[in-house]
């Protein structure tokens, strides 16, 4: 792709704050090499929407058991059928994960993958316009230490992914007994306050550092497309007794 092309591209993605990069397919390679040097046999995708990370994993050759997490009907059923001939991604009943196992409003974003239980700040809205709020749902809620033993036997190594638009804090929450038993995770971290009420990536990173993880890498996340300022990344992390298991990997 010529970099005239692609800056086109950009400026009509920009409406919806959305910027073409070229390293997705590197990052899920990233991601995958660190599943398989940990030997990792579950990855639980909580906010999975329609299935793009689960997919991006597969087609980076990860072959282990995804369970996925998502409260949105439209993209629930997306996800069901996404992996309708996979039975090694299992597609937990629709529900969204918190701190508590009840009932929740859900706000509902024209793009979807925006979509929160915590309310949208204008420095997400004017960085993407497509992020406004349509629409407001209610979903049940459960928290991930009453639905862990579903999908994770004795032994198993599991990484956690968190992409919750801002409720990762509180998915943590409900995480307390089987943060213990997980190897790494991924999780969305924003510098600068994009819904109402979050937790900013400082905060994030000394909760997990006090849990006994290290930041491993940090993969290109949302970007202000006027301004290209940096709003969010992704922060991976594994244990720090784990690092030896990285020896020799780029």
């Amino acid at each position: 792709m010529t970099k005239t092309l692609k800056k086109a591209i950009n400026r009509a993605l920009a409406i919806f704050g959305v910027r073409l990069t070229m390293t997705r397919n590197d990052d899920a390679h990233r991601i995958v090499s660190g599943l398989l040097a940990k030997r990792v046999d579950v990855v639980l995708d909580v906010g999975a929407n329609n299935g793009q990370f689960a997919a991006s994993l597969r087609g980076a050759g990860y072959r282990g058991k995804i369970a996925c997490f998502e409260p949105l009907p439209d993209a629930h059923e997306k996800l069901k059928n996404r992996f309708a001939h996979d039975t090694d991604v299992i597609v937990h009943p629709r529900t969204a994960l918190g701190d508590e196992r009840g009932s929740v409003q859900m706000n509902v974003s024209r793009n979807s993958v925006s979509s929160s239980i915590l309310n949208l700040l204008p420095s997400h809205a004017d960085a993407a316009p497509d992020s406004e709020y349509v629409d407001n749902i209610e979903t049940d809620i459960d928290c991930l230490d009453n639905v862990f033993a579903d999908y994770v036997t004795p032994g198993d190594r599991v990484f956690l992914k968190i992409d919750t638009q801002g409720y990762e804090w509180t998915v943590l929450d409900g995480a307390a007994q089987s943060i213990k038993k997980i190897d790494g995770l991924l999780l969305e971290m924003s510098l600068v306050p994009l819904y109402e009420g979050q937790r900013l990536w400082k905060d994030i990173q000394e909760r997990l550092e006090a849990e006994g993880f290290v930041l491993w890498q940090i993969l290109p996340g949302f970007s202000d497309p006027e301004s290209g300022r940096t709003l969010q990344f992704d922060g991976i992390f594994y244990r720090e007794k784990s690092v030896r298991d990285f020896k020799g990997l780029d």
